[in-house]
């Protein structure tokens, strides 16, 4: 008799038998290649066999190398195989009901690697899963993502990352969506030059929701940011045993100017939330102009339409216009992708040949599409064929595909064929965010036709050695073998053009000072640079199989075949054949997913007519969407399915039915929008309602703290639309509204749900918030700035300042005021509860009331405080 318990991530969920002894994840990341173990050690406490399951969610982006299973001292491995070989174990097991596919995209970053085995009682199992990737530099930072979730404590948990960088590293940062002020004692993160040490080892204690408990508070992302230190050079070119490479994005390039055409589908598929958001997203991409920029928008549906006539300078007037325009976008009619992008390509060659645009400048076009084509030219092979044939090498074309109703693989070619590159733009709350991340991207291109050259005596094998753009906050990578007998000195020239002149820049590294640096060090990844240059050959070849010939696709699918058997990785030409002790179910097979295999939210029409009986009532705006599955088994669902979203912000709106159900429960808090702690050894607050301001509002602003807060009111509710938080030092930016957080750090954001955990370190400021969506921002000698969304949205954010005696005698705005010299006067005849308050000539009326103060969060405590109105 067996009973299956499933397990959490990097973890097993035991109720009843199988415990988790040991789990501990190693990764050392050596010249930005991440090479990380998972090791989980469980034994089955119960009286008859159990069914174990270990599960672990990877980044897309990474290789599974490695798996294995000790059972009573007998290693069970992973052996990768060609797919093909491995096609008829994965029919045999589906045939018989079991389940095949060990790994299947998870999310917008990540995979899930799962399988399965019977424990005997008091029999213990070894799970270890190896995987590699290469971090690449997005918007300025290096990233290094792990889950965490075992679902239960664990006697020995431990995360040990180690990161070596001969370049030095710049800086270095954590986060956390499960970490509290209770688990920060069990992390600990050093750093000198080169290196970084960050050890993540809980107690059980620390890691129980509540004691005598086996609830584990540990669920979610530990994430490790970090960049290294650059100068306007050549690069870093770094050698170990026998094979290069070299790392290049030099600091302190102009930007040059560029020539965007945006192409935006209006089409009946992107109405409510989609173009809603669209329109949110071009609105603040067009502020992100530059002053040399030209542009134009090119809308489209079952017709293309031009904003104007030529690409027009992004001058502050015309961005106006062009925001104004934007903000009138509408959806609807069918989607002519065709003749949209021929228009977008006529344009740029039209004004290129009037002159029009400027000499030395980039010329780029960015689509933004929800759906496959429906109305002019229909056939996709075409449409790329046309594309390809009217851009001729001359533009970069970037695809941005919104959802999954459109042909990621369509998107990608085409893309790909004009060296561009395509994205999914995810639904969901951050989506406009996702735009402009991917904006900010593209937005400062530093150097075209960049081409790497280096001595023929001396390398071979080397990776992609040309590329047509550079953008700021990136990095191009080349790697290789060195010949036998190659020099003493590898050297390097990269060529490019940059804005209207040539340049060149130079390096040399000595190979056998190179060897001897990564030799020493006991706590990297040795002979990582081999399967570095594997890692990123087999990437770049999968990726030139999108828009090679069918010839040349068979030679670059062969070689990425061979070099994935090779070296033992699981790409999509490979897969992993687990197998198992005898008795079992002998095998099952691990297959990378593919983009366009991953599933959306969907809720069936059928479904929602029972359990919303009020939200049908308006027709769905959303023009036959459909739902992918995630297992080429599964049967598409003929049913019409529903995508829902119920949206009540501060201010009125209507409801849209979008890609995830949210219910909202009002549930009225009296509480002050705005809470201050006063200075001085008094622990009187102030509690401030506002009552005549409807426009942007500087709130606070201390140039000695590097701290400005702003923000907008809304008087008829009572309520903070948003409140916006500016750090100097560390330069970030916190944007509040009822919806969600958004961080700015180097053009970056992420974008926070409230109540969602989070623990975010950086250098002199600490971002926290808990599971009662209480935000607070503090650092070494700073005021304490927390933010709070209440449930109801409608009562939008409260505001609440300690440690006020930071401040700084420079303090102003319409709350720093009272952080002046504040004069307190009893008017004549008033009792105890009543104070005239005089602050820079101004009287305001003060008096004593009770309130709820959410310093601690949700559900606050009342308090005595002195409330004034401005």
């Amino acid at each position: 008799k067996k009973q299956l318990y499933p397990q959490g991530l990097m973890g097993i969920l035991t109720p009843n038998g199988i415990q988790i002894y040991s789990l501990t994840v190693d990764s050392k990341v050596s010249s930005r290649f991440a090479h990380t173990v998972v090791t989980s050690r469980v034994v089955n406490k119960a009286e008859e066999a159990q069914e174990a399951i270990f599960e672990m969610e990877l980044p897309k982006k990474a290789f599974i190398t490695n798996f294995s299973m000790i059972i009573d001292g007998v290693t069970y491995p992973g052996n990768i195989k060609e797919k093909a070989t491995a096609q008829k174990q994965y029919s045999e097991a589906v045939a018989r009901g079991e389940s095949a596919g060990l790994v299947k995209a998870t999310g917008r970053k990540m995979e899930q690697f799962q399988v399965s085995v019977s424990v005997a009682p008091a029999a213990k199992v070894t799970f270890e899963l190896v995987y590699e990737e290469l971090l690449k530099r997005h918007l300025g930072v290096y990233e290094l993502l792990l889950k965490v979730r075992p679902q239960q404590v664990v006697k020995h948990l431990q995360m040990d990352i180690h990161i070596f960088e001969p370049q030095g590293i710049s800086f270095l940062e954590t986060e956390s969506s499960f970490m509290t002020n209770e688990l920060a004692d069990a992390l600990t993160v050093s750093q000198n030059k080169t290196k970084a040490h960050i050890l993540f080892k809980p107690t059980l204690s620390q890691q129980q929701k509540s004691p005598g408990q086996q609830d584990t508070v540990l669920d979610g992302n530990f994430i490790v940011r970090y960049d290294v230190t650059r100068t306007l050079s050549g690069g870093s070119i770094q050698i170990e045993n026998g094979y290069f490479v070299h790392y290049f994005a030099p600091e302190g390039l102009p930007t040059m100017p560029k020539n965007v055409v945006f192409v935006i589908d209006k089409s009946g598929s992107m109405s409510g939330r989609k173009i809603q958001q669209t329109r949110e997203a071009l609105i603040k991409i067009l502020s992100d102009l530059g002053p040399k920029d030209q542009f134009n928008l090119i809308t489209f549906s079952s017709e293309a339409t031009q904003w104007k006539p030529h690409l027009v300078p992004a001058s502050t007037e015309n961005v106006d216009e062009a925001k104004r325009y934007a903000a009138g976008i509408h959806a609807l009619g069918g989607t002519n992708i065709n003749e949209a992008m021929l228009t977008a390509v006529r344009r740029l060659k039209s004004d290129n040949q009037a002159e029009l645009l400027s000499e030395g400048s980039v010329s780029l076009i960015i689509l933004l599409t929800d759906g496959d084509p429906t109305m002019g030219e229909i056939n996709p092979t075409k449409i790329q064929k046309n594309v390809q044939e009217a851009i001729d090498g001359q533009y970069s074309l970037f695809c941005l595909g919104f959802g999954f109703d459109v042909s990621y693989a369509f998107l990608e070619k085409m893309a790909l064929d004009n060296g561009g590159l395509a994205r999914r733009i995810y639904e969901d709350s951050d989506s406009a965010l996702q735009l402009q991340d991917f904006y900010q991207e593209v937005a400062n291109p530093l150097l075209t036709t960049v081409a790497f050259q280096y001595p023929s005596n001396a390398v071979e094998e080397v990776t992609q050695d040309n590329f047509r753009l550079f953008f700021k906050g990136s990095e191009m990578v080349v790697a290789g073998k060195l010949r036998d007998k190659s020099p003493d000195v590898l050297s390097a020239i990269v060529k490019g053009k940059m804005h209207k002149q040539n340049v060149t820049f130079q390096t040399k590294s000595s190979v056998a000072k190179q060897e001897e640096e990564f030799q020493s060090p006991k706590y990297i990844f040795h002979n990582f640079m081999e399967r570095l240059w594997a890692y990123l050959t087999i990437q770049q070849q999968l990726e030139q199989m999108v828009s090679a010939s069918e010839a040349e696709s068979q030679v670059l699918k062969d070689r990425a075949l061979n070099l994935s058997l090779d070296y033992n990785f699981v790409t999509p030409l490979t897969s992993m054949v687990v197998t198992k002790p005898e008795g079992q179910e002998q095998s099952q097979v691990a297959e990378k997913p593919v983009e366009d295999g991953e599933c959306g939210t969907c809720v069936p029409a059928s479904w929602a007519a029972e359990h919303l009986p009020g939200i049908l009532s308006h027709p769905s705006p959303m023009s036959q969407p459909r739902c992918h599955p995630c297992h080429p088994q599964t049967p598409r669902n003929p049913e019409r399915l529903i995508l829902v979203h119920l949206i009540l912000p501060c201010s009125p709106s209507q409801p849209h039915y979008e890609s995830e159900l949210a219910l909202v429960v009002p549930a009225p808090i009296q509480a002050p929008p705005v809470l201050l702690t006063l200075p001085g050894p008094s622990i009187d607050r102030l509690c401030v309602n506002i009552k005549h301001s409807q426009e942007p509002m500087n709130l606070l602003s201390d140039p000695a703290q590097g701290i400005e807060v702003t923000g907008q009111y809304n008087t008829e509710k009572a309520c903070f639309h948003w409140i916006e938080v500016t750090f100097k030092n560390p330069q970030v930016r916190v944007h509040a509204s009822p919806e969600h957080v958004v961080v700015t750090r180097n053009r970056r954001n992420s974008a926070y749900k409230w109540k969602e955990t989070l623990y975010s370190v950086l250098p002199g400021l600490k971002m926290t918030m808990n599971k009662t969506g209480l935000l607070m921002l503090s650092g070494p000698d700073k005021v304490t700035i927390s933010l709070l969304s209440l449930d109801d949205p409608g009562k939008g954010l409260l505001l609440l300042l300690r440690d006020t005696d930071h401040f700084s005698s420079h303090v102003n705005g319409t709350l720093g005021q009272f952080y002046q010299d504040v004069l307190w006067e009893t008017p004549e005849g008033a009792d105890d509860n009543k104070r005239i308050l005089k602050v820079q000539g101004k009287d305001y009326s003060a008096t004593r009331e009770l309130k709820l103060d959410y310093q601690e969060g949700p559900p606050g405590k009342e308090i005595s405080c002195w409330s004034v109105e401005l």
